[in-house]
């Protein structure tokens, strides 16, 4: 069966014609402060690919209001927010937290009155400790290294309208969660939710988190590509965070390159790319919008699936 079947596939050019907007508001510098260290993205990538696509989620958050009222006032039930959910998954290193970001911008440009907020699920990953304890170190990534019953409570709370909820945060120096640095999330209007898991189909938890999810969003590359970037995205740590004595890999700043880059090469090859393969691919078919990336992160195509 053809995995894109459901899917109304577009070329850069076409999706571009659907909302040929040239406003960005926003210069070179911002689109540089917020894409991850190896990532690129241009003020052409803003008007070609994003804007179509806030333009896209502003038309559906629309109606998500709309029908949220109108079924409120058919039940008789009072008017409550009940925030608009954005998924947003992909593997390591493909640019799904630089798509992310740009989006929560975005969105709280285009739309100043609305609460935009955004959640990795890098936090709901179980600590070093306990993932030691589990004898799970080897398969931090995994489905089963993050605590998904806490995560799913999260989005629970999230969607019930909670005032105030708290999420668990990571450090990517130390490689560990940070159980004192918690975020706050207030009352959004809308939240992106982005991690290589949030699509995954659940081993023991009767609900999927993407059940709480009003779109999602997969980021695309192939395999090949996505492990150069993260190759690149390596040295340059090496280069600059890794200086830090407290960083997780620090120690091997101290030895040969070549032996540090052997260490990445074999993380990617037994644990990023069996992970991509075997449960983050999989789940590209669940998502609503794909973007699909070719070299140098140059978005070139954009899957839409079909209503």
């Amino acid at each position: 069966m053809d995995e894109w079947l459901n899917y109304d596939q577009f070329d850069r050019a076409t999706w571009h014609s659907f909302f040929p907007s040239k406003r960005v508001n926003l210069t070179q510098e911002n689109l540089d402060a917020i894409k991850s260290l190896n990532d690129q993205i241009s003020i052409q990538d803003v008007q070609e690919v994003y804007l179509p696509l806030i333009k896209l989620l502003q038309l559906q958050y629309q109606n998500y209001i709309q029908m949220q009222l109108q079924r409120l006032t058919f039940l008789k039930k009072p008017s409550r927010r009940i925030p608009y959910i954005i998924g947003i998954a992909g593997s390591v290193a493909v640019g799904k937290s630089t798509t992310a970001r740009l989006l929560q911008i975005l969105l709280n440009r285009l739309m100043p009155d609305q609460r935009v907020e955004l959640v990795t699920t890098d936090g709901f990953l179980y600590s070093n400790a306990e993932l030691q304890k589990r004898d799970l170190m080897s398969r931090k990534g995994f489905p089963e290294s993050y605590d998904m019953e806490r995560l799913l409570t999260f989005l629970n709370d999230i969607k019930a309208g909670a005032d105030q909820v708290t999420a668990p945060t990571y450090s990517h120096n130390t490689y560990d969660i940070m159980p004192d640095h918690p975020q706050i999330i207030e009352e959004p209007d809308i939240l992106i939710v982005e991690g290589i898991n949030v699509l995954q189909l659940p081993s023991t938890q009767r609900l999927y988190v993407s059940d709480f999810f009003d779109c999602s969003i997969y980021v695309d590359a192939e395999a090949e590509l996505v492990k150069q970037w993260y190759l690149e995205r390596f040295g340059l740590l090496l280069d600059t965070a890794f200086k830090n004595p407290d960083n997780y890999y620090y120690p091997y700043t101290k030895g040969k390159r070549e032996d540090a880059f052997k260490m990445a090469r074999k993380v990617w090859d037994e644990v990023d790319l069996p992970n991509l393969n075997d449960y983050i691919l999989p789940t590209r078919n669940r998502a609503d919008i794909i973007l699909h990336k070719t070299h140098h992160h140059v978005i070139d195509r954009i899957y839409l699936r079909e209503d």
